[in-house]
């Protein structure tokens, strides 16, 4: 034989037909395995969706025949009721058989030479396509990853987003969904991104493949990922890529991710966005108890001046610091909105005290001492206004009253001028209405003064003085 390698190929045509039959019956061996891995895989993601109408199957190949199940399966999916027939005979499972295919028709699924007596007749290869379709369309197609192209398959959406998930971990590459996952330091990586408290990296890279793919599949589980996959059917060379697919997609779709076209907060981002959540809440929660007690002071000053600008301190405290500090508890809601989903999934645990209600409850008391403060400060600034009002009516009056003392004083002396010159007095009427005009001032003076002391007016001494 041209080219032959000795231990490499048969040396003869009866040892080439041997070989290429040997090949043959490794690559049987091969879809085999790969078709009975599948069957079990999609077995776990069928019956995941069919209990929550309270069925199972025990046989993909049987179970689905008479389409019952397979309607309740898409009934699940969709969200829609669809019609069945209700007999036995191989009539009706061939009609409800087709009532599910044309439902995924409807919804512009593509199925590749698949025929109601295919899945009726418990078909294996054609079984498998169909479940390995609805799975496509149904999970596999919701997958989003933020800035890149729309024309990426569901596939390659999953694998870039598999690869950004575990980027950054020492000796791991995402390179496929097959032989990149056999020794289970990638499902425990992807599991270490999201939740790090569960999964030591450095003991991953200790452990056997059997052992990393037991923690990985055991933590999974744990956190809402049904088990489709066994251990031993993965800890091989190039395991089932479609079972592999249909469990990272699994683990896609039970854990936090960033809404296509909407906000979040990716797994790498959640431990320095909750450190920012911690420090705005405890910085705004210190703030608002310490204005709440300055707030809380009722001791005003009875200076006018220092009153007044005690007032217009509150008016800009109210106008201007409480919308800016408003703002700022708007912030930190909305940042614990997009922690929340976090927190649900158990990778924050939220103390006592943290929650944005805890802050609200305390903002609440701040707006009712200032709401108080002002019932009492307004009233206080308004009560010094007329005040000052009397004061500076009662320096008025006395301006007065020394204005008719002078009068009656050089009144007084022209007719005592008059008396000594011999001629008689001619303003005595008049002294005489000065003189009474500066007793009516006196006397009211002393009433307006009595006021300002009974009000306790900051100058009431000077002004009796």
């Amino acid at each position: 034989m041209a080219g032959y390698i000795p231990g490499l190929l048969p040396a003869n045509h009866s040892q080439e037909k041997e070989f290429a039959q040997a090949y043959e019956d490794v690559l049987e061996r091969y879809k085999d395995e790969r078709d009975r891995v599948q069957k079990k895989t999609f077995t776990k993601w069928v019956n995941k969706h069919l209990i929550k109408v309270r069925k199972h199957i025990t046989d993909l190949y049987e179970d689905l025949r008479d389409g019952h199940n397979l309607i309740s399966l898409l009934e699940v999916l969709s969200g829609v009721t669809l019609p069945r027939e209700k007999g036995r005979m191989r009539f009706h499972r061939l009609q409800n058989v087709q009532i599910a295919l044309d439902f995924l028709k409807q919804r512009q699924v593509k199925l590749v030479n698949i025929r109601n007596d295919d899945i009726t007749d418990g078909n294996p290869k054609l079984t498998l396509g169909l479940i390995w379709t609805i799975i496509l369309h149904f999970q596999i197609s919701e997958i989003y990853v933020s800035g890149e192209s729309g024309d990426l398959t569901a596939k390659e959406k999953l694998l870039i987003w598999s690869q950004q998930a575990t980027e950054g971990y020492p000796g791991l590459r995402c390179a496929n969904f097959s032989s990149s996952w056999s020794d289970g330091r990638l499902f425990n990586a992807l599991l270490h991104r999201y939740r790090p408290d569960l999964i030591d990296m450095e003991v991953v890279a200790q452990q056997s493949n059997r052992d990393n793919l037991e923690q990985a599949f055991e933590i999974a589980e744990s956190l809402g990922v049904t088990r489709l996959l066994d251990a031993e059917d993965v800890d091989v060379p190039s395991p089932d890529e479609k079972s592999v697919i249909t469990y990272v997609s699994s683990i896609y779709d039970a854990f936090p991710k960033i809404p296509e076209g909407g906000e979040g907060i990716a797994a790498h981002e959640v431990d320095q966005r909750w450190t920012e959540y911690q420090s705005g809440f405890s910085s705004l929660l210190q703030w608002t108890r310490q204005h709440t007690a300055l707030m809380a002071n009722r001791s005003f000053p009875h200076n006018p001046v220092e009153l007044k600008a005690l007032y217009n301190e509150y008016v800009h405290f109210k106008e201007t610091e409480i919308p800016a500090k408003e703002r700022e508890k708007s912030h930190i809601e909305h940042l614990y909105k997009l922690l929340e989903v976090w927190i649900e999934f158990g990778r924050i645990k939220l103390p006592q005290g943290l929650h944005p209600n805890d802050l609200e409850e305390e903002w609440g008391k701040l707006i009712l001492e200032m709401l108080e403060r002002e019932k009492a400060l307004r009233p206080a600034v308004e009560r010094l206004e007329l005040l000052l009002q009397k004061a500076n009516k009662i320096q008025n009056m006395a301006v007065d009253c020394e204005e008719k003392l002078t009068l009656a004083k050089n009144t007084l002396q022209a007719d005592m001028s008059q008396l000594e010159n011999g001629q008689p007095v001619r303003c005595e009427n008049e002294l005489g209405m000065y003189l009474q005009d500066c007793e009516d001032l006196v006397r009211q003076l002393h009433l307006d003064l009595q006021v300002l002391r009974d009000e306790k007016y900051y100058q009431v001494e000077q002004l009796a003085f």
